[in-house]
């Protein structure tokens, strides 16, 4: 599984344990829903910018998202 196709099934998860469904994080995030749909289907890759969005709906700073993610990597 490449990087990608893991970070789309850790944000699914991130974002089901918020209680939120794709368009609320994609309400929150600024974001369109079906974009947040891409990411998790592993379809589209976030910028910078967008996974700074993501962080901030999920009630995380980037420093803080980008380490859970790369603990979930196992780096």
């Amino acid at each position: 599984m490449n990087h990608r196709d893991q970070f789309a099934v850790w944000l699914r998860e991130r974002r089901l344990a918020a209680g939120l469904s794709q368009e609320e994080l994609a309400e929150k995030a600024g974001l369109h829903r079906t974009y947040v749909s891409q990411m998790e289907r592993g379809l589209k890759s976030p910028t910078l910018d967008v996974l700074a969005k993501l962080a901030g709906a999920l009630d995380m700073n980037l420093k803080a998202f980008l380490g859970h993610f790369s603990r979930r990597l196992g780096s």
